[in-house]
């Protein structure tokens, strides 16, 4: 595969993002981010990627009310920047079908929880930790995974757990399971980036490094 070409996708704040800027920074990330949209034209996000160099790009609704016109501009956009892989950082609207088949096998998006758990429809920030916490778990976690047609179903690519502690409160897991969320994301997309990840049915498989 050729050298990766990325749009980041992000509807807030960008903590995630910055993460990923800093791993490419630093040389840990080989991936070169081009371009960052937002659905939310105030995000975070999109200062962040203003204050790196990056191109920015405020696609929404609310600018393309019919649906066929925001996919033709997510579509338009990702041609002008040559993108061939993107990255969901906190975006909060559902991905187009059309995007989804373009870019198969090629989008990742990142969770904060051990999928299958606590995921899907409103399943997303604050509400994860609570839900995580009331069940009474003694573990959590992340789980970056491919994107498909429903919320939090493709396949993981990588997880990791996060020990849930007894005095935890939804905020206090937030920020320990977000600490995690920096490092593993910039990890997955490396792999992607390296060509060593291979794809069968639901299982993703880490091929060895060549180096």
């Amino acid at each position: 595969m050729k050298s990766l070409r990325v749009a980041v996708l992000a509807s807030g704040g960008g903590s995630n993002l910055k993460a990923l800027i800093e791993a490419s920074q630093r040389g840990d990330l080989s991936a070169q981010i081009v371009l960052v949209i937002s659905n939310n034209r105030d995000a975070g996000a999109l200062n962040i990627a203003r204050d790196a160099g990056i191109a920015v790009k405020h696609i929404s609704a609310a600018v393309f009310p019919e649906a066929a016109d925001l996919e033709q501009a997510f579509m338009n956009v990702f041609d002008e920047f040559e993108v061939n892989f993107l990255v969901l950082a906190g975006y909060m609207k559902m991905i187009s079908t059309a995007i989804i088949r373009k870019f198969e096998n090629r989008i990742l998006n990142i969770h904060p929880a051990l999928l299958p758990a606590f995921g899907g429809k409103g399943m997303y920030g604050k509400h994860v930790h609570q839900a995580v916490l009331e069940y009474g778990c003694k573990v959590s976690g992340v789980t970056v995974h491919l994107v498909d047609e429903k919320y939090d179903s493709g396949a993981p690519v990588l997880q990791r757990c996060v020990p849930v502690r007894q005095d935890d409160t939804p905020e206090s897991l937030a920020a320990r399971v977000l600490q995690e969320e920096h490092k593993i994301y910039a990890e997955a997309l490396q792999l992607f980036a390296e060509n060593r990840i291979r794809i069968e049915g639901r299982k993703v498989f880490i091929e060895e490094s060549s180096h």
